[in-house]
This record gives C-alpha cells, structure tokens and sequence, in this order.
C-alpha cells in the first residue's frame, strides 16, 4: 500500500515518539567488579539486583567476580568496570604509589577485617598472647604488611614469632592439625574456617585485629574519576540503591543469601547466611552507629592513611588521603 505525505510524516513522527520513549524508559547500564568471589560477604550488590534497588533506581548492573582489591582498582581505572568494592588501604597505597584516577565513594566495612584464628583451648586469648608462636599466613594478604604493627603495638617482639607462608587452601588444616599455633585469615572467613575445624572435632577462636589496636576503613565502594564526572546521577543512584540493600542485608541475612545463590549457585545459602550474621560488626558498630555507614570521617580516614603509610613505609605527609575520597555520593550526605 502507497503511504500518502502525510502518512508518511504521522508514521514518522509515531515512530521517533516510540524511540525517544524508549530511550527515555532504558535503564542506564553499570558494569560492577567485585575485589574477590562471590559469597555473603558481598551480598549487598546482589540483594539490590534481586530485591528490585537498582531497577527502582533505573539501573541495570552487571556483577563480574574478582581477583583482589589491586585487580579491582585497575579495572575501574581503565574503564573496564564503572564502579567496584576494594580495601580502602589498596587504593590509598595506588593513589599515594601512581596516581590511580579513582576515588572511594562508599564505606562499607568502617572496621579491617583482619584477624588471628587459634584452637579454642590454645590458651591464647589475646595478641600478646601469640609471642614465642607459630603463625601461619597466606603469601597474598594485605594482613601480612600490617603484622609487624600489629605485634609492636601489642608489646610483641617481632623475632619472637615464626612466621610462614603457605597456600590459602592449606591455612586452615595446619592450624587444626597443630602445624602453627596462629593461623592469619579475614573475619568473613569465620564460617568455613569454623565449619573445617568443627568437622573434625575442633573449635576456633577469632581474635579481631580491630579489637588490638588496628582500627581503619577496609572494604568500600570505588569509580573513576572519568565515571564521576560524566554520570554522575548514575553513581548517585547506585549508592542510594546499594545503601538500601546494605540496610536489606543485614535485616534479611538469610533472604539477602539466597538472593547470592539465586545469581550465583554455587554460593551455599545456609553458609552465606551464616558469614552475613558473622560480618555484622564490621559494617554497623560504634563507628558506622557514630558517622552513619557509608561515612568517611576526616579523623579516621586520616587514621586509616597514617596506619597505611607506615605499613608501606611511606612518607604520611606526602599525600592527602583525602584526595582518595570523595562524600558528594553518600545517601543523606554523611560527613
């Protein structure tokens, strides 16, 4: 059928009607990058697709697993990735080290994560108590940079301590076989570690480095500057949504784990569920109760970098760890 000129222009003008429209109503789209494997301590990114946050926020995020809070900051770097979780230290130590164009957004863990792990009748019950002990730990974790801090601020001779490394698999068996006396490990590892140990008739105590004296931000909320700059609403609605789904998290811990399996099978829900309830006191406690979660506050980021520096041995008042942050995307405008 021939189509008069004003046929023609009615069907033109429908058609550029139905694809603004379109265009309009499209979610914007948001590559997110894990630090590490998928599990219950990163439900909160999962819980905000399954739960409908991000969709309210007209979000569609993609969830890609990680390799470690460095590979998480090189990704969101080059663009690969838009937004990211990494340890706050990792990132002061790249932006103070190269300049790395991304800035933390978002606290979510406001206490480290850090920890020893010892048989439960070891007789060590404190840091002090690890002196003239066999401490096992894993080549790759940023905890080993901050051990030696860690000892001299609880009166412990360095040299006094044997110290090895072995492959993260291995830990676990050679603190419950009694081939070290210390094993070091991260809280959101309290679940297996716990669950390895009990199915041989073991039990574990957890000894928080945070409770010793080592007290910083660690795991948040990271994007390039690039990013910032040029969708900014964007990043402002997914840290609304991902705000909502921290508060849903740990409201919800079972529903939040079963929203990680649903995206992720092979994530286990009663151990998911379990590592939420255990990781509790790293995202709400007296800091986040006191600042608000999702708050970077000048006193502990400042705290956090003078922690970092002389971990790394950097010169602290050569760079502004400030500079690392940014507060303009925090819910409700936490300072």
């Amino acid at each position: 059928m021939k189509l008069s000129i004003k046929q023609w222009i009615h069907l033109t003008l429908t058609t550029a009607a139905l694809s603004t429209s379109t265009n309009v109503l499209a979610a914007d789209k948001v590559n997110f990058q894990l630090d590490w494997l998928p599990g219950g301590d990163k439900a909160p990114v999962y819980v905000a697709v399954q739960q409908g946050f991000f969709a309210e926020q007209d979000l569609d995020v993609t969830i890609r697993q990680g390799k470690g809070s460095t590979d998480a900051i090189t990704k969101v770097a080059t663009g690969t990735a838009d937004i990211g979780s990494s340890d706050l230290v990792s990132l002061l130590v790249a932006k103070a080290n190269d300049g790395v164009p991304v800035k933390a957004i978002y606290s979510l863990f406001s206490k480290a994560p850090y920890a020893f792990y010892v048989l439960d009748n070891s007789g060590i019950n404190s840091v002090k108590d690890v002196a003239n002990k066999k401490i096992v730990t894993s080549p790759f974790t940023s905890a080993n940079v901050f051990l030696p801090l860690l000892l001299r601020k609880n009166h412990v001779e360095e040299d006094s301590v044997t110290l090895t490394k072995a492959d993260p698999g291995a830990l676990n068996p050679m603190l419950i076989t009694g081939k070290s006396d210390v094993m070091i490990s991260w809280v959101t590892d309290t679940v297996k570690n716990q669950s390895q140990a009990e199915a041989v008739g073991k039990k574990l105590k957890i000894l928080p480095w945070h409770d010793a004296g080592l007290d910083f931000y660690s795991s948040s909320l990271i994007a390039s500057d690039r990013f910032l700059a040029e969708k900014p609403d964007v990043a402002k609605r997914f840290v609304k949504a991902y705000a909502k789904a921290v508060a849903y998290t740990w409201d919800h811990p079972e529903q939040s784990a079963k929203d990680v399996h649903n995206m992720v099978p092979e994530v286990d829900i009663k151990q998911a569920t379990d590592t939420i309830i255990s990781i509790e006191g790293l995202v709400i406690n007296d800091v986040s109760n006191k600042d608000g979660i999702g708050a970077f506050t000048p006193e502990r980021l400042a705290e956090t970098w003078k922690w970092t520096a002389e971990a790394q041995q950097l010169d602290a008042s050569k760079f502004d760890p400030e500079s690392a942050i940014t507060r303009d995307f925090i819910p409700g405008g936490q300072s």
